[in-house]
Order: C-alpha cells, then structure tokens, then sequence
C-alpha cells in the first residue's frame, strides 16, 4: 500500500475514534465550552427566510416532575493546595464574595463525594454510589446571598466521574431571601410552556452534608441542610443540551445596559482590552470573539439608523417581546442592567433573551403599595434607561406588539392556572421551611406566607395594571450633578421627559436638606425646560433635590435616581450631593 494512503487511513481512523469519545466532548462542552462542535435539533432550531430562528427545546424538559424532591449526600473532605481546596468546611461557609473581592482571591473550596440516593441514603445505580474517592469540588456560590448564614452551593463534578441529568456543574440555590423559596422554580416552570421563552430545568433537592475536614466533626454522621433548588448552569452543556449552538455568543448581564461602553467593551485583540473590566459589564459565557456583539451595540446605539432595521437585523420579534411582556407581568423589576442573558448562534446575527436569578419576580407587596412606592420600577418605564428598549418602545407599532403579546400570556397565566402550581408547589417546600435547619430562618410566619402564596396568582393582572398606567405617565429620566456658577446661584439640569401622547410636560424642582422633604428649601414648578439656575446659597453639608415632571393629563413620572436611607429603603427620584464651599459632589 502506498505511504501516503497508509497515512491517510490512519488520520482517518483517529478522527472516526475521537468523534465517539464522550469524555473528549465532555471536556468540550464544560465551563464556558468555547470550542465546541456546532450542533442542531429539529425541536431547537428552524430555517426561516434564510435565517436560523432558535427555540427551545422540548424533549428536555419532558422527564421533568415539577414538584418531587430529590435526596442528595455530600461527604466534604479537605483537597489541595493546586486546586484550592484545601480549606476546611467551616473556612468555605464562613465567608461572603466581600472578602474574597477585598483580598482579591477565588472562593474557598473543599473537594466533596456527591452521592443521589432516597431519604434512606445513596441509592445502587444512582451517581456516586460505588465511588470512595471524592468526585467534585465544592464552594459557596452567590454575591449578595453569600452574606447570608444559609449558603448556595456549586458542586462542580470532576471529569469522567460521571454526570447528573447531563449536568456536571450542579447548582444549588438557597433562595435565602425569599419566603416562599419558589419563586425561582416557578418561573422557570411557566417560561418552559410559553412559545418564544428560553428556559432551564429545576429540581427540588434535599440536601445532607457530612463534614471530614476537620475534629470537629458531627461523628461521621450526615446533617440535614434542608431544602434547595437546582436550576440548570448556564454554560457550554446549557447549550449543548437544548440542541444550541455551543460554537455561539453567550453573555450574562452584569451591568449592562446596551449602551456601547467604548472603553471597556473592546475586541479581545485590542492590545488595551481587560477582560475583567469587560465582564464587570457583561460576563463572557461563550464565544471569546466579541466582533458580531459590539458590531450589534454600535448600531443600537447608532441613532442615524432607524431601530426598525437594527431590530429586524439583531433581535427575534418573538423571543425578544416574550420575554419583555413576561418580566413585565410577573413584576420582575431587577432586569433592566443584569438579570438576563443573551445568546446569538455562530451562524446568525440575530440574539435571543434568556431569563436568570427571578427571585425578584412575585413581589406582593405590590397588591397593596400605591404606584408611587414603586418609583419608575413597573411597566414600560422600568426599561426606559435601555438604550435598545427606549429605541424600540419609541415606535408605536412596537409598543403594539408588546402590548399584543402581553395580553396574550395573560391568557396562559391566568390565576387558576397559577393558583394550582403555587398550591402544589407550597405542599413541597412548606414541610422544609417549617422544620429545621430552614425554620430557623424562615423570613415569614406560616399564616403571613400562607397570605402571600394566595396573594401571588392575582400578581398578573396587578402587574398588568401597573404596565396599562405606566403608558400614560411620562417616563423617567436622569437628574444631573448641580453647579455652582457664581456666588449666590447654582444650576439645576436634567435629561428630558418623554410622553407617548406627545403630551407638554412640566417639571418641578424642590431643594431640601432632608431626604424626607419635610422641609423645602426652593421650589419651582411649571418649568417647560430641563434647567433652571437658582439664586440660592447653600452653606456646606448635604442636600436633596428631586424632580416630578407631568404631563398635560396630570399623570406624574419622577426620576430614575434613588437615595437609599439607613434602613436600606430606596427613596425614589432624589439626588443626594454635598456643598462645600465652591465644591458640590453627589453622594455616590
């Protein structure tokens, strides 16, 4: 046989091998899966005018049982010094992401044999059952709920040991602060069932922890961590698992706004790019090439081109008002700069929205609170300081269709249907949230949470109400930082309102030196221009100005900024800044 044919089989034959081998994709599809095969489902993904249109797809949610609790041991034994595990169990629940951040060093981490079993114990054929080394690496997951005393954790399985449901990065969720601890799973159970939505399996898990890394041991015995939720990691396997492409963009919104951030968000072959400055903005889950991304964000932002093309370039019509109308009715406020991910398959231009971390979502308080309690956090004007919803909310014919696809999920989400999930799901979390370890840290009485799981199935048609009042309001806008320009006379200046009847708006100013503004230093109402210079001397110390601009109707908007008092309440519309002689600074 000839030499080079020879060659030619056996290069031949090694592909044909390393295309069968699971732990080669393994390795593939983990962490953010940067290289990975591009991958297609009929259930995922559609052809349509010459356009890959993405949807989610179905079979991966069909063995799904929304309200059964799965059993799960974790044996944590200290590891490494290599892989930074070698910490103690008490050093990993001891810290929150502050302390790491101020010390600027990766979270603590212990090395844990993850077994899934019954109430019984680890069960034969389940993972983790015949393993006697540890199998995983563990740490404490969150930002601001890693301050808690009850910890999320990350359970990270090692290569080749095996996986759980298709997943080796294991998510485990606390729901610290909220007292229902459903709100999460809820969400993403109904975004699986609405045409357009991109969701993520959950599951209950029942968590017990056995410590051997340190003398103070519990006796080799298990302990009861109570109740947790596992929702999906959103990595490479994400993707690969509904049939996405793992080849594509994945972003998750950290601080991020749409707006083009030239500074920061640069080409990861810009000699001046920073990879953390950028994932301060918007963190990097997928694709390092961030061509197509900033490409999209320099037409969002470029106000010459109508948004009408940009959208119908970038964005899927359905997908993007899906998720829109479904934040807006479930009242999921915290999702204008973070909260969400986008995704854009290797082969389009187009970028789909998928929701994350809804704990913010099913507020009730908003049943009872005047509008006014809210600020600008409902309906349409909670978006307004996106730059991509501004541009399309300006257009009529956009805000119809959002007004169309709202009213049809308030046909899915109707309050039977949701009255009997939430029914079933509190059978599944009540016994946990009222028995030890979470009873000790149960944020409501049984009778006041018993009240807000009734409260929650009319939460749609409140939410629907707050968005229909949003549209006759003008919408929020940004105050400035004041000036002194000449002795005895500072400026006020202010973005400008915007009404969707094209209404005239006023504005008002008042000056106080408490945030309470029971004592107005000046004020003035009726002004038609953003500005106003004021003959005033304020002497050293802190001040508070708001401005309330309304419309010819008399519907009310006041601004985007908040002061935050002592005990932590956010008082909408203010600005808060300090005089000191020529200086004023606002209270950052």
């Amino acid at each position: 046989m000839n030499k080079k044919f020879k060659i030619i089989i056996i290069i031949l034959m090694t592909l044909l091998v390393l295309s069968g081998c699971d732990y080669i994709n393994d390795i593939l599809n983990e962490s953010n899966d940067n290289s990975s095969t591009f991958e297609t489902n009929s259930d995922a993904t559609k052809i349509d005018n010459d356009e890959l249109t993405v949807v989610d797809k179905e079979l991966w949610y069909d063995k799904s049982d929304d309200y059964s609790v799965v059993t799960m041991y974790l044996t944590v034994s200290e590891g490494n010094r290599g892989d930074n595990t070698n910490h103690t169990w008490q050093e990993v629940n001891s810290y929150s992401i502050f302390y790491y951040d101020d010390l600027g060093i990766d979270r603590y981490a212990v090395e844990g044999l993850l077994q899934v079993g019954d109430e019984n114990g680890p069960v034969a054929g389940m993972l983790g059952f015949d393993a006697l080394a540890p199998n995983a690496r563990v740490n404490v997951r969150g930002n601001t709920t890693s301050t808690s005393p009850q910890k999320s954790f990350k359970i990270e399985l090692d290569q080749g040991k095996g996986m759980w449901r298709e997943q080796r990065t294991i998510i485990l969720n606390k729901h610290v602060w909220d007292p229902t601890r459903i709100r999460n799973k809820l969400t993403y159970d109904l975004l699986r069932d609405i045409p357009g939505a991109i969701s993520a399996r959950t599951q209950f898990v029942h968590l017990y922890v056995k410590d051997d890394t340190s003398s103070n041991t519990t006796g080799g015995q298990f302990v009861d961590y109570g109740l947790f939720t596992n929702v999906e990691q959103f990595n490479g396997r994400y993707l690969r698992n509904h049939a996405f492409d793992n080849n594509g963009s994945f972003y998750k919104a950290e601080m991020f706004e749409f707006y083009r951030y030239e500074d920061t968000l640069k080409l990861s072959s810009d000699p001046t790019y920073d990879q953390k400055a950028f994932e301060d903005i918007i963190e990097i889950k997928g694709n390092a090439d961030h061509t197509k991304f900033l490409k999209m964000l320099d037409d969002v932002n470029n106000t010459l081109l109508p948004i009408n093309t940009v959208f119908t370039k970038y964005f899927d019509e359905e997908n993007y008002f899906t998720w829109l109308a479904f934040q807006i009715l479930i009242g999921n406020a915290d999702t204008t700069s973070r909260n969400f991910f986008i995704y854009s398959p290797l082969n389009s231009e187009k970028w789909y929205f998928i929701s994350w971390d809804n704990d913010g979502a099913w507020d009730v308080d908003r049943m009872t609170e005047p509008i006014e309690a809210f600020g600008h956090e409902y309906g349409i004007s909670n978006y307004w300081g996106v730059v991509l919803h501004q541009r399309v909310l300006k257009q009529p014919e956009y805000r119809k269709k959002l007004d169309d696809k709202i009213n049809e999920l308030r046909e899915i989400l109707t309050e039977e249907m949701l009255k009997e999930r939430i029914d079933a799901y509190s059978k599944v979390v009540k016994p946990f949230i009222y028995s030890m370890p979470d009873i000790a840290y149960a944020r409501e009485a049984e009778d006041t949470l018993n009240e807000t799981l009734n409260k929650m199935p009319k939460l749609i048609e409140v939410n629907y109400k707050m968005y229909t009042e949003s549209l006759k309001r003008p919408m929020p806008f940004f105050l400035g930082t004041p000036e002194i320009i000449e002795k005895g006379k500072v400026s006020f200046r202010w973005d400008t309102s915007y009404d969707f009847n094209e209404e005239k708006i006023y504005y008002k100013l008042q000056i106080s030196d408490s945030y309470l503004f029971d004592k107005i230093i000046f004020e003035s109402d009726n002004l038609l221009l953003p500005e106003i210079d004021v003959p005033i001397t304020l002497a050293k110390g802190q001040y508070f100005y708001r401005v309330v601009a309304t419309n010819q109707s008399g519907y009310s908007q006041a601004a985007f900024d908040y002061y935050v008092d002592k005990d932590y309440i956010k008082n909408y519309g203010i600005i808060s800044f300090f005089v000191d002689g020529d200086d004023i600074w606002l209270d950052q």
